[in-house]
């Protein structure tokens, strides 16, 4: 398959139009009416203050704080740990180890709004949970999902949406998403070379396959940043090739977040475009392409 997005292949960066659609679906396809397709064809992202009951979104905090308390989770694989400390960071694949959680990303009003942006079914390409606790959480810096995913995964094109939702408060002050509106039109082509088995420290802290200085700047100075914030319950969905991060927490207020992501059944991965073996299944999914509406 023809690389269309090359990235760390070059020794300098490069930065091209997007080539794909951000928007496959149209109004009358789901619940999004045609100003908000809009809306999300030019910023790259849309922002919810709630979609769901107090029962559904205190079953999800409750099973949140079981994850975090079972020993056995943070010693597994999908567990990641904090570079500086024994604190979890994240937990992926939970759609598959949470039934909870499972009920979670076949919620038909978050997969209602992910088909009707990319245009038909989806499945689940990566689900995590965030954690960034109280006073050591760190940072994710910026970066775009589909670099990532393009160059280690195989994702051949930009049709697929992340939706973040918030399970505790995410505020000014405890290191909230930020998001650069705008940048998913534009492609970074990062310089570095992929190694093997990178996932293992990228999850932790990721030093390749982020902008370099000047091509972030541009961004910013062109586009600027968002930070949504709200109460637990609040939802943010962004396309794959937003740039985003955020700061470290050093409030004693977490801000963990549970991340969806969707892709189309129409851009399942290849062999990755590093040359390399695939990351891990609970990364990045390669085997179970079940309609999401289906897994509950």
């Amino acid at each position: 398959m023809v690389d269309r997005y090359p990235s760390r292949v070059a020794d300098t960066p490069r930065v091209t139009p997007r080539l794909d659609p951000v928007v496959y679906g149209m109004a009358g396809d789901g619940p999004l009416d045609q100003a908000t397709l809009d809306q999300y064809d030019e910023n790259g992202l849309l922002y919810f203050d709630s979609l769901f009951s107090d029962a559904d979104l205190q079953g999800w905090i409750d099973e949140l704080n079981r994850l975090r308390a079972d020993a056995a989770v943070k010693s597994s694989a999908q567990a990641i740990i904090e570079p500086h400390s024994q604190e979890l960071r994240s937990i992926f694949a939970v759609h598959r180890t949470s039934r909870v959680m499972r009920h979670l990303a076949a919620h038909p009003k978050i997969v209602g709004i992910a088909e009707q942006l990319l245009g038909g079914p989806v499945y689940v390409h990566q689900s995590r949970i965030n954690y960034k606790g109280g006073f050591r959480g760190k940072e994710f810096y910026w970066h775009s999902d589909f670099e990532t995913w393009h160059v280690e995964d195989g994702l051949p094109g930009m049709r697929t949406v992340s939706c973040s939702i918030s399970l505790t408060p995410n505020t000014p002050h405890n290191g909230p998403l930020m998001l650069i509106p705008g940048s998913h039109h534009r492609f970074i082509a990062c310089v570095g070379r992929t190694p093997e088995n990178h996932y293992q420290a990228s999850l932790r802290r990721q030093d390749l396959g982020i902008p370099d200085d000047e091509s972030l700047a541009r961004l910013v100075q062109d586009f600027g940043i968002v930070a949504p914030t709200g109460p637990a319950g609040s939802v943010t969905f962004f396309d794959c090739n937003t740039m985003h991060g955020s700061s470290s927490n050093i409030t004693p207020m977490a801000r963990s977040n549970i991340f969806i992501v969707y892709n189309s059944l129409q851009n399942k991965p290849v062999s990755p475009f590093c040359g390399l073996a695939p990351r891990p299944n609970f990364i990045a999914e390669r085997e179970e392409f079940t309609r999401a509406s289906e897994l509950g």
